[in-house]
C-alpha cells in the first residue's frame, strides 16, 4: 500500500518541516523524514540562537528561530516535528496550529486530555493535521502482529512490557533531579515509557472495563515505575513499565491456539509466533531507530497531501491520541502522581 503511496508523493514537491528540541529523538526523526524523499529540513526552533544555530548547521537547516509566533508566522514552513519537553508541548502546538501549520508532536501530547481535545478541535479549525508521534501506530510490522494475534484464538492475558533503565538513573541516585525524573516537566515513567504499552493496548482491544494501577514513586514525586491491570469481559491486560531497571520478560499475547512474542513493543522488533504444538515462527526482525522514524514522517506527509484517502487512518489515530490521554490521566490520578497544570478534583 505504502509503495503507490510513496511514489506518489515523490512525483509532488517536498514538504518543508522545522523542529523543536535539539535532543537525539530529534536527529533520528530528521533522519528518517529526509531518507523517505518526502521532506526537506528547512529550519529549526531554539530558545537559545546559539544553539539554534549550532544544530541547523549540523542537520543543513536554513533558518533558525528563536520565537515561537515568527516560526508559526513562517510561510516557508509546511509542518513542525516537535520533541521538546513535555510541559512545552500545549503552549507550542497551539501557536504552531494556530499559524495553519501542520504538527507532529512527540508523545505524550499534553498531561490533560482537555488540552489535546482543545488541539484537535483547533487543528481542525485550521485545517491542518495534528499528529501524535508514536511509532506504533505507523510501523508496516503493526499489519504483522496483527495477523499474527487473529491466529492464536480467543486471547485471555496480554502482558505489555518496556522496562528500560533510564541513562540518567545514576545522576539521579547522585541526588540530581534529570528532566525525566522531575514533574515540573510533566514526565515520570508513564508518561515516558508507558505510553508505549498503553497505545497497543486501546488500538488492539479497545477500552477496558476497568484498571488499577501502582506505581514506585520517587522523591520528586515522579513515578519510577509502574504496574497497570486493564480489566475486559474475556481478558486482562497488564503493562509494567520502569526507567528504574531493565525488562527481560517483555510483551507476549497469549490465546488457546498459541503465544506471539514481541521483543520490543516500542518498535514492534522480534516478533515470533509460538504454536501450541511448541514449534515457533519467526516473523519479524528488527530495523534501525531512523527508519523506524521515517514511517511516522511518511504517514504525516501522506495525511497532508492525500487527506480524502487517508481520513479514515488519519481519524483513528486523533481518535487514538484522546483515548490515550484520558486514560493516562485518570492512571495518574489513581497513581497519586500530579503536576502542577492538573487541575484541582
Amino acid at each position: 500500500v505504502w509503495g503507490a503511496a510513496q511514489q506518489k508523493g515523490r512525483e509532488t514537491a517536498m514538504l518543508r518541516f522545522a523542529t523543536i528540541g535539539s535532543g537525539w529523538i530529534t536527529d533520528e526523526y530528521i533522519h528518517g523524514a529526509k531518507d523517505s524523499g518526502l521532506w526537506e529540513l528547512a529550519a529549526v526552533y531554539s530558545r537559545d540562537k546559539g544553539r539554534g544555530e549550532a544544530y541547523a548547521q549540523k542537520h543543513g537547516a536554513r533558518l533558525v528561530f528563536t520565537d515561537i509566533k515568527a516560526l508559526a508566522a513562517c510561510g516557508e514552513i509546511d509542518a513542525v516535528y516537535i520533541a521538546s519537553p513535555n510541559a512545552a508541548h500545549y503552549e507550542q502546538c497551539r501557536a504552531l496550529l494556530a499559524g495553519g501549520k501542520h504538527v507532529i508532536c512527540e508523545k505524550p501530547l499534553c498531561a490533560q486530555a482537555e488540552k489535546v481535545k482543545e488541539l484537535v478541535k483547533l487543528a481542525e479549525e485550521k485545517g491542518v493535521i495534528f499528529l501524535e508521534a508514536i511509532m506504533f501506530m505507523h510501523l508496516p510490522q503493526r499489519a504483522v502482529l496483527e495477523e499474527a494475534l487473529g491466529k492464536i484464538g480467543n486471547i485471555s492475558m496480554a502482558k505489555i512490557d518496556f522496562c528500560q533503565r533510564s541513562s540518567k538513573l545514576d545522576s539521579f541516585l547522585e541526588g540530581q533531579v534529570p528532566n525525566i525524573f522531575n514533574p515540573k516537566l510533566e514526565t515520570g515513567s508513564l508518561m515516558d515509557l508507558g505510553v508505549y504499552c498503553v497505545y497497543p493496548a486501546l488500538h488492539l482491544f479497545g477500552r477496558p472495563e476497568s484498571f488499577q494501577a501502582d506505581c514506585i514513586k520517587l522523591h520528586t514525586g515522579a513515578d519510577g515505575a509502574g504496574i497497570l491491570t486493564m480489566k475486559y469481559p474475556d481478558k486482562l491486560v497488564t503493562l509494567t513499565y520502569s526507567k528504574l531497571g531493565q525488562a527481560g520478560a517483555n510483551t507476549d499475547f497469549q490465546g488457546n491456539e498459541g503465544t506471539v512474542y514481541v521483543e520490543s513493543v516500542s518498535r514492534l522488533a522480534n516478533i515470533s509466533l509460538w504454536h501450541k504444538d511448541g514449534t515457533t515462527e519467526k516473523l519479524y526482525g528488527e530495523d534501525e531507530k531512523y527508519k523506524l522514524m521515517g514511517w511516522e514522517a511518511k504517514d504525516f506527509y501522506r495525511y497532508i497531501q492525500e487527506p480524502e484517502e487517508s481520513r479514515e487512518e488519519y481519524a483513528h489515530c486523533v481518535e487514538l491520541s484522546l483515548w490515550v490521554a484520558e486514560f493516562l490521566e485518570k492512571a495518574r490520578r489513581q497513581l497519586g502522581v500530579r503536576f502542577e497544570s492538573d487541575k484541582e478534583a
